[in-house]
């Protein structure tokens, strides 16, 4: 049941420890365990650099992020994730209810005006966040400074729209997803227009899920990312792991051939055997991901819920792989057609009988789904959908009808006890990182390159000249 207040005007900016995504976290539990002391540093990339912020829009951007600092762990959010996220272990829940964001400290935000700096407010400019800090301590940053940069340029540059009809569409939206048999989670908290959008998207979703049950229709929504929503509307929270846990194990252990199981291994020694078990592939490439996959798991201490050995003594490795743990994958970039039949392969391959998970992330609207969902199918796997940008920032603008294109902005660990952090992905649009490691690692690993038609980076959920049906 949802018990937010409507009637209370909109709310601004970031209002809860808990208004991110779970998977951060997860990661964060695993980090405070494994990598607790380790600095690092992130870096802020605009995937649509013509799109940029007014001085007036960056002031108000830092003045939300230095209310950031104020925000903790409320009683009643502690009691939440106790009860419905019981895989946090106690250790990190203490350290959370102390844990504050300092980013006086952690972060500085500046703005490079694109013509002579006079200062005036309507001055257009690029806007740079620098991250840093140990690993704990700021990896909560990334989703409330996505969501509110997205949120400082839809109140003061692209401004011709309003809330009108967004609770609807999500509505109709669901109806559609879940006629098509497909299980959908909402991921739309990091380049949403706003939370208020966020939260109208998702009770339009759960009215969606509501009507689905009574109709008896083959869907299902199974959550949200957010973990702040989750609780408003007493949900379970979506998610499990980015590609940063495997960007920060290789930089740290800066072994590239190995760094792959080590993050897999040290996953399962922090939430155990078949928790939070969906693997994200592409962080190097999908094939580096499947040596590692495949190999039988090898236990660290203290991994939580192991059976003892006939002797009594913990296991030291187990008769499974990685593969047979994890109850699937997620499906991030790259062709997913290709990468289906990819995993069909690989499972046969492994001899795994069990019906594995694909979860699909990367710019999913309705058609994509149910595609997707048809060629999971046909290979025997099962499909799931983390919708995120098309359910949380869909909007047109109301004097041309065209449609007002979101923001592509990304936040991406850059460095790790003082080695540079590199994704590949299995599209180059999406690498990330030093360029000259992004090579030395291709060439270690025999990355072979690859490019999606689907994969323009610019314009992922249309362009400004698009008008909407």
């Amino acid at each position: 049941m949802d018990h937010f207040d409507w009637s209370t005007p909109f709310p601004e900016g970031v209002i809860s420890f808990l208004d991110t995504d779970l998977y951060k976290l997860t990661m964060q539990c695993a980090v405070f365990k494994y990598y607790p002391d380790v600095p690092v540093t992130y870096a802020f990339t605009n995937r649509t650099p013509e799109k940029k912020l007014s001085r007036k829009a960056f002031s108000w951007l830092c003045e939300q992020i230095s209310k950031l600092g104020n925000i903790s762990l409320s009683d009643d959010e502690l009691r939440f994730l106790q009860s419905h996220c019981k895989y946090l272990s106690a250790p990190y829940l203490d350290f959370l209810k102390e844990f504050r964001l300092k980013p006086r400290e952690q972060l500085n935000p500046t703005f490079h005006p694109v013509g002579a700096d006079t200062g005036a407010q309507e001055e257009l400019g690029d806007i740079h966040i620098e991250i840093r800090g140990t690993w704990v301590d700021t990896i909560l940053y990334e989703i409330p400074l996505l969501a509110l940069t997205s949120e400082a340029y839809f109140k003061f540059m692209d401004t011709d729209w309003n809330y009108e009809g967004q609770e609807q569409k999500a509505l109709d939206k669901g109806i559609r997803l879940l006629e098509a048999g497909c299980v959908v989670s909402e991921f739309g908290t990091r380049r949403r227009r706003d939370y208020h959008t966020q939260a109208l998207v998702f009770r339009g979703l759960v009215k969606a899920s509501k009507e689905a049950e009574k109709r008896g229709l083959p869907g299902k929504l199974s959550g949200t990312s957010n973990v702040h929503l989750a609780m408003r509307f007493n949900l379970p929270p979506v998610g499990t792991v980015a590609h940063e846990w495997f960007m920060g194990v290789a930089a740290i252990t800066d072994d590239y051939l190995g760094a792959t199981e080590e993050a897999l291994r040290r996953w399962i020694g922090c939430f155990g055997e078949g928790v939070l078990g969906v693997a994200l592939t592409d962080t190097f490439g999908t094939p580096e991901f499947l040596k590692a996959f495949s190999k039988p798991v090898r236990f660290l201490p203290d991994t939580p819920n192991l059976p003892p050995t006939s002797e009594g003594t913990e296991p030291t490795t187990s008769p499974r792989s990685y593969a047979e743990v994890f109850g699937g994958v997620r499906q991030d970039s790259g062709d997913p057609a290709t990468f289906v039949k990819l995993m069909r392969a690989f499972y046969d391959k492994q001899g795994i009988k069990e019906k594995k998970t694909i979860v699909f992330s990367d710019s999913l609207d309705i058609d994509k789904c149910i595609e997707y969902k048809r060629v999971s199918d046909e290979q025997g796997l099962n499909p799931t959908f983390g919708v995120g940008t098309y359910l949380t920032n869909d909007f047109i603008h109301l004097t041309t009808g065209k449609k007002s294109v979101p923001l592509n902005i990304v936040i991406k660990l850059s460095s790790a006890a003082g080695n540079p952090a590199i994704k590949i992905s299995d599209n180059i649009g999406k690498n990330t990182g030093d360029s000259a490691k992004v090579a030395e690692v291709k060439k270690l690993l025999g990355y072979v390159e690859k490019e999606w038609a689907g994969g323009d980076e610019t314009s992922r959920w249309g362009k400004a000249d698009d008008v909407q049906q």
